[in-house]
């Protein structure tokens, strides 16, 4: 289990990392300035919540796979919350962004990487949440 931990904190440090390029990848200051101001803010605030929560869980795998694997309640709600998280947001991906996401080979493979990483992310917390390993 402290292997798929690494592997799994690892991506999501990677995703954290990768998501610093994505408001100049989709011109998001081009985008959101026609927006008003405050959803402008908004935006930013629930896009830096995503990236510390990203940041947080991958170095919590990564430097501590022992306390998230010790099966204490705090150990098993903290792969609780993990594993709704990257549950819910596996099935926004497969839900909410079909069909309106850009196009063309690049966006496939990285739809493809984030996907199944949203899967090993789920499958993994939700192991050590449930205590089936």
């Amino acid at each position: 289990m402290h292997l798929a931990l690494l592997v799994v904190g690892l991506g999501q440090l990677l995703l954290a990392a990768g998501s610093l390029w994505l408001p100049r990848l989709l011109r998001w200051p081009e985008q959101l300035a026609q927006l008003p101001p405050f959803l402008r803010r908004v935006f930013w605030v629930y896009a830096a919540y995503i990236l510390a929560t990203n940041a947080c869980l991958g170095s919590l795998s990564v430097w501590a796979p022992a306390l998230l694997a010790d099966r204490t309640p705090l150990a098993r709600l903290v792969a609780g919350y993990a594993a709704a998280y990257w549950g819910a947001r596996l099935l926004i991906q497969f839900v909410w962004f079909r069909g309106v996401a850009p196009r063309g080979f690049g966006y496939a493979v990285a739809d493809l990487a984030v996907t199944l990483g949203f899967f090993a992310c789920t499958v993994t917390y939700g192991a050590l949440a449930l205590d089936c390993w």
